[in-house]
């Protein structure tokens, strides 16, 4: 069985909490696009962690942990992430990487830093992890597949090719030092050297788990709104983060997905650049959610920039599950609104005068204004219940308010940061 873990909105739902919650019992996890540009953050009996290429299975000795040809694999990165979790007590994960898998290279990292600069005020706010330059290089057919790494002559051959334009860019545009193949060329060894015991060839491996009865659980990075089709385009990301493409990043047939977990937060956040309705105006309202938010507070796990902070978008979040193709909603970061009297919920956006709860493409999303409902807040601490009538009245009625609205069955309600923090719920929309 495959089951997709994924998110509604703009990335930071909690995905990593809940994969590695469902990774407890799953045989593998697979990370299937985007690179290491966004983090998981993850606290559990080792400790928190914040992975950015490993699966979020990696803490379990019963669980595979794989990369994905759909992932912008940094090697370098992915060997210093295990390094700094073995580092910790946590158990060598059992890994493999796809052959299928393009590499960053270091030059995609200059690329995106010097492209940032170039624009100086109209940038993108790129977390500069070579990610665009990585996938633009991958789909105009000249980027580096792992197992180009083990034929030196043929990669010699296409990188002097490659590096050939790249070094005109850089001289006229950029005005920077030029690349040199010979360097490169010494990395790329480095490269194979580390990555060499964990190549696999991973469609296949997973075709004869599948038919051995194995579960499979699927990753995604970032969340609908980042999509670079379906999403707020074009401050979006560079890979689908879509349940639909784990299909294609991982190599499995879509028919064999048959459950998708989306991932929604109790209230909004969003880091970096792009259209965000329902964000809080008031810097102190904000800066009080964002301190008290998530473990620790709302920071980027990859950049630690402040996230921007919103009230639960119901327009946003109906239609992030709706592309997600949603067989559950796990609805996270609950226990954080504990202190507040009221709680405001986006349920609409009007754009040119009308109300609409169907969300619009980025130009008419520039208009939106938020439509907000307030409900009343529950005044108390809910970390620790284990059982959903056990929460305040008003908590319950926040859940189903929301449920509601977006319909999706809210199945699993996250109470905290631990890997046990977690309430399983009956839907009525089952």
């Amino acid at each position: 069985m495959v089951k997709a873990v994924v998110g509604a909105n703009w990335g930071d739902e909690g995905k990593g909490k809940i994969t590695d919650m469902l990774a407890e019992n799953a045989d593998i996890v697979v990370r299937f696009q985007g690179g290491a540009n966004a983090g998981h953050t993850i606290v559990n009996d080792y400790g928190k962690f914040a992975l950015h290429t490993l699966p979020s299975g990696v803490f379990y000795q019963h669980t595979t942990s794989i990369i994905g040809n759909g992932v912008a694999l940094n090697i370098p990165i992915l060997f210093n992430e295990i390094k700094s979790i073995t580092d910790r007590n946590v158990p060598m994960p059992h890994i493999l990487v796809s052959n299928r898998a393009q590499m960053v290279m270091p030059y995609h990292i200059l690329f995106d830093q010097y492209e940032e600069e170039r624009l100086g005020g109209k940038s993108f706010g790129s977390t500069k992890s070579g990610i665009a330059p990585f996938y633009s290089d991958k789909y105009a057919k000249i980027g580096f597949q792992v197992s180009e790494l083990f034929d030196e002559a043929a990669l010699r051959e296409k990188l002097e090719r490659v590096i050939e334009t790249k070094n005109v860019l850089l001289e006229h545009l950029y005005h920077k030092p030029l690349l040199k193949v010979e360097e490169l060329m010494e990395t790329l060894r480095e490269y194979r050297t580390m990555v060499e015991p964990y190549v696999c060839d991973v469609s296949l491996y997973l075709d004869k788990a599948l038919k051995e009865g194995k579960t499979v659980l699927l990753e995604g990075q970032l969340g609908t709104l980042k999509d670079p089709d379906h999403g707020i385009y074009p401050m979006v990301t560079s890979s689908s983060t879509l349940a639909a493409y784990g299909a294609i990043g991982a190599g499995l047939p879509p028919y064999e997905i048959k459950q998708i977990v989306t991932v929604c937060k109790a209230y909004s956040s969003a880091v970096g650049a792009g259209l965000f309705v329902s964000e809080i105006e008031d810097a102190q309202e904000a800066d009080e959610l964002r301190r008290r938010g998530g473990d620790g507070g709302e920071y980027g796990a990859t950049t630690g920039r402040p996230r921007r902070m919103g009230w639960f978008d119901c327009v946003a979040s109906k239609y992030g599950c709706r592309l997600q193709g949603t067989t559950d909603v796990a609805f996270t970061v609950l226990d954080v609104l504990g202190y507040l009297d009221e709680i405001p919920v986006c349920t609409g956006y009007e754009i040119d005068g009308e109300v609409t709860t169907d969300f619009p493409v980025t130009t008419l999303l520039a208009k939106a204004k938020p439509v907000y409902e307030t409900l009343p807040g529950w005044k108390c601490d809910i970390r620790g219940i284990k059982k959903y009538e056990d929460l305040p009245e008003n908590c319950r009625k926040y859940v189903e308010f929301i449920e509601e609205h977006i319909g999706y069955p809210i199945t699993m309600v996250s109470n905290g940061p631990g890997r046990n923090d977690i309430i399983y719920r009956e839907s009525p929309l089952k």
